[in-house]
């Protein structure tokens, strides 16, 4: 008897209000410890034709440089493209307004069927409570600074925010790919 082949894991799109921006991109990739796969940042892409090709691709963390929501002609928008290929996304929410952005966001993206692991505060003080009262699917908060500038190893997360994410974002892919 053969064992199965190892399932390669799916990309993971990024996406935030207005799009991901590189340093944002780079800082939560280091702390997930995944590969950051080319950004996509140009609006003539066809949304189909880009998600085929992360189907087909490995793994890795693949920042969305544009507004998800940004109506693109013909194509739609790209949260409509997510939510038909059920592409995992992950919500980053730069800090500042947390509470109205984020909610209409996630509403998005959830009408438009998009597997959404949760929402990221990115920068900004982090206040777990007010985070819980929003009512949203909250994985946690990173800074704005990439781990590996006190001498840590680049790509391992080592302070206790970039550990919780990465430990509550393993647990919430797991619920969705089991799911």
């Amino acid at each position: 008897m053969n064992p199965s082949p190892r399932r390669r894991a799916p990309a993971l799109v990024l996406t935030a209000p207005g799009g991901v921006t590189p340093p944002a991109a780079a800082v939560l990739a280091a702390a997930l410890a995944l590969p950051q796969q080319a950004a996509v940042a140009d609006p003539a892409l066809d949304p189909a034709s880009v998600l085929a090709g992360l189907a087909e691709g490995g793994g890795g963390l693949v920042p969305l440089g544009l507004d998800p929501g940004a109506w693109l002609g013909p194509a739609g928008s790209w949260a409509e493209a997510l939510g038909a290929w059920r592409q995992p996304t992950l919500l980053l929410v730069p800090a500042g307004g947390l509470a109205g952005p984020a909610a209409a966001y996630r509403a998005l993206l959830a009408a438009a069927g998009v597997p959404l692991l949760g929402l990221v505060q990115l920068g900004g003080p982090w206040d777990r409570d007010a985070r819980r009262g929003d009512g949203l699917p909250w994985l946690g908060w990173l800074s704005l600074e990439e781990p590996g500038g006190t001498g840590e190893e680049p790509g391992v997360a080592t302070d206790e925010p970039a550990v919780e994410l990465a430990q509550n974002l393993r647990r919430r892919w797991r619920e969705l790919v089991e799911a």
